[in-house]
């Protein structure tokens, strides 16, 4: 039997064996690319490629011979790998197909093209700058590769290698850049881009982001050697917006239109080209309403035929799939999303699904066959699948009120009414993969075969190569447990969740998950952990390949409790919108029936049970514990915690909260400040000093009340730390830090 160290579980090669990131189909179908780390370096990627026909696996472009020495990154790169989640990692991060043998590759702040011949790739150095590029893509029809150099969009024709600028000049003194994601998009609309081409390379439609408006927050980046002031523009609750205008340019002719302006109080999500024309969506400053607007080069006319609104919050998503005469969209409409086709000319939606659970996204369709992939929970919240429906004909039979009627193109109706919606028939989803496990894919483009990644909580993620009906082809990385995976030698000790449900106060079901000991001894009492995170968009309890950080926790001594709180994501509006307007309340009560729960089993220590979370986790941390009767608690760790929303981004924040003004009362009720003086349990604070998420000032205003209030606790600050402690060093110190902390208070012993 192997000790499982902190310093092995943050070490590589990764526990958790191989694993891809950026799957990707080329154009013809004949390979699927990806991205994964180094074996002596997992934190470092390099691109590889699988041939289709012939099963060979290789190494395409190593990292390292295009980046020798890891570079200084910029400003907006380094926020950019933050919103997209990926700081902390190296090497190739993102790359585009473009024809069926070129890649695009922005590496070091340069592009790169490769091209695919049969004595091997060809690389070559597109753009040498001291400027740092980025978003970098091929065109859909590979002519030219795109990119943003200083605050402006760029191209270069890949046949000539001419440069050439698409937009006007940034001006940073007005704060106004071209082609570029503001930071609300970034953060917590997924939208990471600003400019979109059209699928035959002729348009190319792009943003002027105006930021003036937007209030300037100075953010101490302090790290260990110096103090650096970033005057961020950082919207919070309640305060104005960047002004995003829309424009097309015509490639050929050099002429560019305004399509659309959107204001202080409005955003621009989404924008997606069709053959004949381009569709983009915006959301009101309530987020009440998502517009559809579109409009075709004939004279570039904006129409917004379409409209969805919910009472609460309208959920974005990515769905937009244009074929030829119709449009694939999902909506929550029901209260459940689910897909249905828009006609493209105009009328009323068709349902495709329909069901008291949730579509994650739709993945693909084969048109010969007619059918429409997607992911979705069909089955149950736990598990992730894919799933097949056929696509409707236009002579089917369907309900009155859901058949498509034909309307004037300047009108903007309602997607459909909720009730035809409810009474449509719609066929039963056919399950593709295999289950007990969850699933990410991504879909051929020809619908005939995917790859897809699963894993379950005793077999760490697969990634496989597939026929559409879910028949495994060969497998990309089996990442066998067997006795060469560097899990092996820990396998003896590894533990699996049990999951259960409990009732919510207003009937609804929640689902936990809890994890216990290799040598669990039903006869004695173990101190729990209880993880946290409840909040929007974030499921915890599914049935996947666990932290191997709660390995480590358990063979500690501890077990191990989630619990996905009402508010949290994949069970439904209903589910998510009991926090509208006052957050902190029901998700808190969701916590505490967990602990009762916990309390009344026979094996916890109900006088040792600790809870830590991190971001909206840490949030939850210090609102649970400071609502929680006093003894609930042994220990609490709240890492980088928002501590009051009026701190907090006005897209993310305003959606659940509305705005400082409009709920004053719901804004004081839902700030941890009010509860201080009911602090009991010996807490620790954890935050980044450079975080530009939660910035640095919700922990020190926490700080400062508890210090006037004559409340202890425990610091633990990481100098040029972002939202996310990067690099094993720390995330060893980290995890060592928190370790010591409920050791010390739940009274067990340290490794």
């Amino acid at each position: 039997m192997t000790d499982l160290t902190l310093e092995r579980l943050y070490a590589s090669p990764s526990l958790n064996g191989p694993s891809p990131m950026g799957v990707k189909y080329s154009p013809d179908g004949k390979r699927v690319t990806f991205l994964k780390g180094k074996e002596t370096d997992q934190a470092r990627y390099d691109l590889w490629q699988f041939d289709v026909a012939t099963g060979e696996q290789s190494l395409l472009v190593d990292s390292r011979l295009l980046e020798p020495e890891d570079v200084e990154l910029s400003e907006e790169e380094k926020a950019l790998r933050e919103r997209k989640r990926t700081a902390g990692k190296k090497g190739i991060l993102n790359y585009s197909w473009g024809t069926a043998d070129t890649i695009l590759i922005p590496l070091g702040g340069d592009l790169h093209l490769v091209t695919l011949t049969p004595n091997g790739p060809q690389t070559r150095q597109l753009t040498e700058t001291d400027t740092f590029e980025y978003d970098a893509n091929i065109s859909p029809d590979g002519k030219y590769a795109s990119f943003i150099r200083d605050g402006a969009l760029w191209m270069i024709d890949l046949a000539t290698g001419e440069e050439k600028r698409l937009s006007p000049e940034a001006e940073p003194e007005k704060a106004i850049s071209y082609g570029v994601a503001e930071f609300v998009a970034q953060e917590e609309m997924s939208r990471y881009t600003g400019y979109w081409w059209s699928p035959d390379d002729r348009y190319v439609a792009y943003t002027r982001v105006d930021e003036s408006p937007v209030d300037i927050v100075p953010r101490f980046d302090i790290s260990a050697d110096d103090v650096t002031v970033i005057e961020q523009r950082y919207p919070r609750a309640g305060r104005p917006n960047a002004i995003v205008d829309l424009f097309v340019l015509d490639i050929k002719t050099g002429e560019t239109t305004k399509l659309y302006s959107v204001g202080p109080d409005t955003y621009l999500a989404r924008v997606n080209w069709t053959d004949d024309g381009i569709w983009f969506q915006t959301v009101n400053r309530d987020q009440t309403e998502i517009l559809y607007h579109r409009s075709d080069g004939k004279h570039w006319r904006v129409s917004s035929p379409f409209k969805e609104t919910q009472d609460t919050w309208v959920n974005l998503s990515s769905d937009f799939l244009p074929l030829k005469d119709r449009i694939l969209q999902t909506t929550e409409k029901t209260g459940f999303r689910q897909i249905y086709e828009l006609p493209e000319k105009g009328g009323n939606l068709i349902p495709l699904t329909r069901g008291k659970w949730v579509v994650s996204a739709i993945e693909g369709v084969d048109a010969d066959a007619g059918l429409v992939y997607f992911t979705g929970f069909a089955d149950t919240p736990l598990e992730k699948h894919l799933y097949s429906i056929p696509m409707a004909t236009h002579d089917d039979e369907v309900d009155t009120d859901a058949r498509p009627r034909p309307l004037p193109d300047s009108n903007c109706v309602d997607l459909m009414p909720e009730a035809a919606l409810l009474k449509a028939e719609c066929p039963e989803p056919t399950r593709i993969t295999e289950a007990g496990k969850s699933w990410s894919i991504t879909m051929a483009p020809d619908g005939k075969s995917f790859v897809g990644t699963s894993s379950s909580p005793d077999q760490p993620p697969q990634t496989g190569l597939y026929k559409a009906d879910g028949t495994l082809i060969t497998w990309l990385l089996e990442n066998k447990l067997d006795e060469s995976h560097p899990y092996y030698p820990y396998l003896e000790q590894h533990t699996v969740p049990d999951y259960g449900t409990l009732t919510a106060d207003d009937g609804q079901t929640l689902y936990y998950s809890i994890q216990t000991p290799p040598d669990f001894d039903a006869s004695k009492k173990y101190p729990v952990i209880v993880e946290v995170y409840g909040g929007p968009h974030v499921q915890t309890v599914d049935r996947d390949w666990e932290s191997l950080s709660d390995q480590y926790l358990t063979r500690q001594g501890y077990i191990v409790f989630r619990l996905d709180n009402r508010g949290s994501w994949n069970r439904g509006k209903k589910f998510e919108d009991v926090i509208y307007h006052r957050t902190g309340k029901p998700e808190v009560a969701d916590q505490l029936e967990g602990v009762k729960w916990l309390k009344a089993q026979p094996f916890v220590d109900a006088d040792r049970i600790a809870i830590q979370g991190w971001s909206y986790g840490g949030y939850m941390t210090l609102m649970t514990i400071l609502q929680a009767p006093e003894g609930t608690f042994a220990a609490a760790v709240a890492g980088a915690a928002v501590t009051d929303w009026s701190l907090y981004d006005t897209f993310y924040t305003e959606r659940y909260m509305g705005t400082p003004e409009n709920n004053p009362d719901g804004y004081d009720a839902s700030s941890v400040f009010p509860y201080v003086d009911n602090l009991e349990t010996p807490m620790l604070l954890v935050h980044g000093m450079a975080d530009d998420n939660v910035t640095f000032d919700n922990a020190t205003r926490m700080m400062a009340m508890l210090q006037e209030k004559g409340k202890l606790f425990e610091l633990m600050t990481y100098p040029g730390q972002r939202h996310g402690i990067r690099g094993e060093a720390l995330q060893v110190h980290l995890m060592k830090t928190r370790m010591e902390f409920l050791n010390r208070y739940l009274k067990v012993d340290a490794e």
